[in-house]
């Protein structure tokens, strides 16, 4: 086909605004919803008077509430589109962003953050999926690395916005460091509604860098079939298993870092969220750098590195009980904090082509959310029972260990997109 196809004749292809609007949806899905969590909860632990384990309970229910829709939304996006699952969803974290903030208790605190969870799934899934339809193969991991980058924006937000909003409103500054998240969110949901495409097809154009290339046996019509193809696939499980380690190891470090800093440590938590922050700035780029790694070594080869990577991460936190080594460990983790997800996004796009990309990546995201899950269940408890998190950070590098080798025995897509 010719360049009209791919790009608008004197203009940037759609699929940039796509890309930015990933960007833009996944801080609103992860970096506001999920990692504002690590900056409150000091606040929120205290004012709510919150063992550990209820800490790690609250996390848990969000993480279970990703995981309920992980998989249901992959499948309704195949099926009707991204833009409105991903609008809707939006919506649902905003409000429960607001319930957040006004629980007098655990019990409504934990339903809070579940059907944030939930929104959560329901968003960052049809998101992560859309962005492959838009980019040919050789651009993917680029384009997923750059849709992951929203968690990092979100940590620079909440690690500068939060202390200010705690320092003004003292005891309740958690209650409305929810409400201005919440409110953020709903304005995302409006923009995405406005400006989120499901297909390049709708904007009459190819993919981004899709010259040339194949017909995926996923592509077509998303008949029960063919959805067959996502959970018959011996790779797609192996990428499901890999990805349980990532959501087991990374949620214990993400969830309890200002925690562990600011109780074991002797961090400020001003201290402590300003190394947050720049663990967010720095981590803009960790999805790009390893993205473009995949693409070009492979995809298991990028895995197996930033596994590794991460394992000595989570060792180091745990073990090395000085500032080099909070802030050495603090640097790994913002080389490589997103790239994962990203990977994976591409990977699923890689075995089974953009049609069915979001049921792909909603099957392996039901297997990172019980990693999640049962990291910060476990995290919380081994906190109370030993009074440390230390063993838990040990725990967590032992997993991004066994991450690495894993990823190793990954085989490449028997048909190149």
């Amino acid at each position: 086909m010719g360049e009209g196809s791919t790009r608008r004749r004197g203009g940037l292809h759609y699929g940039w605004v796509i890309a930015v609007m990933s960007v833009v949806t996944v801080l609103g899905a992860l970096g506001f919803a999920r990692f504002g969590y690590t900056m409150i909860l000091p606040s929120m632990k205290e004012g709510l008077g919150l063992t550990d384990a209820q800490a790690g309970d609250l996390a848990t229910g969000n993480m279970v509430g990703y995981l309920v829709l992980a998989v249901t939304c992959g499948f309704l996006a195949s099926r009707f589109g991204p833009r409105i699952i991903i609008t809707v969803f939006m919506c649902i974290i905003s409000g429960s962003m607001l319930l957040t903030g006004i629980a007098p208790n655990f019990q409504v605190a934990l339903l809070g953050r579940s059907l944030t969870g939930v929104g959560s799934g329901g968003t960052n899934v049809p998101v992560m999926g859309l962005v492959p339809a838009w980019f040919g193969a050789k651009r993917r991991g680029l384009a997923t690395g750059i849709a992951v980058s929203g968690s990092s924006f979100g940590m620079v937000v909440t690690g500068y916005l939060v202390p200010i909003i705690l320092n003004r409103y003292g005891a309740d500054g958690w209650r409305y460091s929810w409400f201005c998240l919440g409110a953020f969110t709903f304005l995302i949901a409006v923009l995405g509604y406005l400006l989120l495409r499901n297909r390049p097809k709708e904007k009459g154009l190819q993919p981004i860098g899709a010259e040339g290339e194949e017909a995926n046996p996923g592509e077509g019509r998303s008949s029960s079939l063919q959805w067959g193809l996502v959970y018959k696939s011996a790779p797609v499980w192996h990428l499901a298993l890999i990805y349980v380690l990532f959501g087991f190891s990374y949620i214990i470090y993400a969830t309890f870092f200002v925690r562990y800093l600011t109780w074991e440590a002797g961090f400020t938590t001003e201290s402590a969220g300003a190394l947050w922050s720049a663990v967010g700035v720095l981590s803009i780029i960790s999805g790009f750098i390893w993205g473009s790694v995949s693409d070009v070594l492979g995809r298991k080869y990028g895995l197996a590195i930033v596994y590794f990577l991460q394992f000595l991460c989570f060792t180091i936190f745990g073990l090395w009980k000085a500032t080099p080594g909070y802030y050495l460990s603090a640097l790994l983790f913002a080389l490589t904090a997103w790239s994962i997800p990203g990977i994976m996004a591409a990977a699923t796009g890689d075995l089974l082509g953009a049609r069915l990309a979001p049921a792909a990546l909603g099957f392996v995201t039901l297997f990172f959310g019980i990693g999640q899950a049962s990291g910060t269940f476990l995290g919380g408890r081994v906190a109370d029972f030993t009074g440390s998190y230390t063993l838990a950070f040990v725990i967590a590098g032992a997993a991004a260990l066994v991450g690495a080798v894993a990823s190793l025995f990954l085989r490449p897509p028997r048909k190149a997109l």
